[in-house]
């Protein structure tokens, strides 16, 4: 979950959606792993027109994919933002 300063935008807090552990921001910048989603829901799904967003913390991003039949497809990135 994510806080803003509605004035700038400016990101002000992320906390982690499943265990509420507060991740490290400063002056607008994220500093620790954090898993951030967006999915909107089309047509066919149970939840047409909804978007969902969340953000997990490293260590419950650990814990989600260790229970996946399949393995996340893992690849470095060329560059870094």
């Amino acid at each position: 979950m994510r806080k803003y300063l509605e004035s700038k935008r400016e990101l002000l807090a992320v906390v982690c959606n499943n265990c509420g552990k507060d991740l490290l921001v400063e002056n607008g910048i994220i500093k620790e792993g954090c898993f951030d989603v967006t999915s909107v829901f089309g047509y066919f799904s149970r939840k047409d027109g909804q978007i969902h967003s969340f953000d997990l913390c490293e260590d419950c991003y650990d814990r989600m994919i260790a229970g996946f039949r399949i393995p996340v497809d893992c690849r470095d990135a060329e560059e870094m933002l």
